[in-house]
């Protein structure tokens, strides 16, 4: 399991079995379609079948798990097939939130009055970064799957914007789980780009940062349909 766990933000649940669970699916270990019993959940995850209700609940929300009525709770389908759609959200999403991020920066930078939660928050992303150039130097590219969603969460959060991080949120799965397909290939690429991002954010220049976050996704987009297009029987 990751060293680096998802902060509260990204993951709604903030408990370890629903992070445990998260990382099953994303990693195939529990496939499509599975069936998500509580009670075998509770067995295998060792806890209470609460956590393991309020996990579901909070992994339905990010398009991890589906709840039908007379199955139950099961595995998403793969994202594979709503690539393309979840790709284009993301470079009108989070192009969107740069944008918002760096005119606060803007703001900030010129107001004589500190924004200790601003701080709190770059730091953060400063810690993601350095965490993020430790995993690629090791090959540690489960971990860079979820540094890289917590980078875009920050992101968001920076942005200020609750519709942006909501939106985000419902979508952070599927993200990840794509991500995770392509992470050896576009993650050593992607991860220099989250700091021209930050850069133009820091610097309060919302176009540019618009520019440099919509250009990040297609860059992403581009690499996971080319490694998709490589394997056999995929599209």
């Amino acid at each position: 399991m990751s060293d680096f766990a998802p902060t509260p933000s990204f993951s709604p649940d903030g408990s370890s079995v629903g992070t445990r669970i998260r990382a099953d699916i994303i990693g195939g270990r529990l496939e499509p379609g599975a069936k998500l019993r509580e009670a075998a959940l509770a067995e295998k995850y060792e806890v209470s079948r609460i956590p393991i209700r309020e996990a579901l609940r909070s992994l339905e929300a990010e398009g991890l798990v589906e709840s039908r009525k007379y199955s139950g709770s099961v595995v998403a389908p793969s994202p594979v097939e709503d690539a393309d759609d979840l790709f284009e959200i993301r470079i009108v999403l989070e192009a969107a939130t740069a944008k918002r991020a760096a005119k606060r920066a803007e703001a900030l930078n010129a107001s004589d009055v500190p924004d200790l939660k601003w701080r709190e928050q770059r730091k953060e992303i400063n810690d993601i970064l350095e965490a993020g150039d430790i995993v690629i130097e090791q090959e540690r590219y489960e971990d860079l799957a979820v540094l890289n969603m917590r980078f875009h969460f920050a992101i968001a959060e920076l942005s200020g914007s609750l519709s942006f991080i909501s939106l985000l949120r419902q979508i952070s799965g599927k993200i990840e789980w794509l991500y995770s397909l392509n992470v050896t290939r576009r993650g050593p690429q992607a991860w220099p780009e989250h700091r021209e991002i930050i850069a133009a954010i820091d610097a309060g220049q919302d176009a540019l940062a618009a520019e440099v976050m919509a250009r990040h996704v297609r860059r992403s987009r581009d690499s996971y349909f080319a490694t998709m297009s490589e394997r056999p029987g995929t599209t």
